[in-house]
């Protein structure tokens, strides 16, 4: 086993709340971008959508002072809890995506969005659902952090975030590189098609979303830095 697989089996065990999102590939592929980069004491981490708080405690241990925030207060109480089982300090706060942090900058920011295309008209105003749905192109969470994230970074500073290609990696690229930073694939991975692409399969389909017979997803990390 890698020690990036040993780390996310470790997170796999963090204690979820129910409606609260748990690690899944998306969480051990952003795992993965997270332990590539530069990381110490002076770093300074914002973790949005922190959901059960891993990657948020994986760069705690790793030595940055970290901000989690999301816009559940399950999700929040979940990622407080797990800190104090691991004995990291992480500050956490509720925010819709950086709405409550204006005019703070941070060294590396990294996001798991909700990102799932969605026969919905309108996004869940709460439930489990809240941590997925993202329209009908799945889109509607992803172009927001695209807007926002960038003001949020300090020169030199990074974005990792991560969603799939069935959300087109290459417009998240372009949104990311017309806001003036150097944006990039770096890292892939082919994951089974999980149980809610799975409920929606016809659907996708009929969306031109999914092929006839796929039974797979590509999740993408997209890296991207400030000058």
């Amino acid at each position: 086993m890698s020690a990036d697989m040993a780390e996310g089996t470790r997170n796999a065990r963090l204690m979820t709340l129910p409606g609260v999102y748990a690690p899944q590939h998306d969480t051990l592929l952003l795992l993965a971008a997270l332990n590539r980069e530069d990381i110490g004491p002076n770093t300074e981490v914002l973790d949005v959508g922190t959901g059960s708080g891993a990657l948020a405690l994986h760069a705690a241990r790793r030595g940055a002072r970290v901000t989690a925030v999301d816009v559940a207060w399950r999700a929040l109480v979940t990622a407080r809890l797990n800190a104090l089982l691991h004995r990291r300090h992480i500050t956490v706060q509720r925010s819709d995506l950086l709405s409550a942090l204006p005019g703070r900058s941070y060294d590396l920011v990294i996001c798991n969005p909700p990102y799932v295309p969605s026969p919905l008209g309108r996004l869940p105003g709460h439930g489990a659902a809240r941590a997925w749905e993202a329209g009908r192109d799945g889109r509607a969470i992803l172009d927001r952090v695209c807007e926002t994230a960038p003001a949020a970074l300090r020169p030199g500073g990074r974005l990792l975030l991560v969603h799939s290609g069935l959300c087109d990696s290459e417009a998240t690229l372009r949104r990311l590189s017309d806001a003036g930073l150097r944006a990039c694939v770096s890292h892939r991975a082919l994951v089974p098609l999980g149980p809610v692409l799975r409920s929606r399969l016809r659907w996708l389909r009929e969306a031109g979303l999914v092929d006839q017979g796929e039974t797979s997803e590509e999740l993408v990390v997209i890296r991207a830095e400030q000058a």
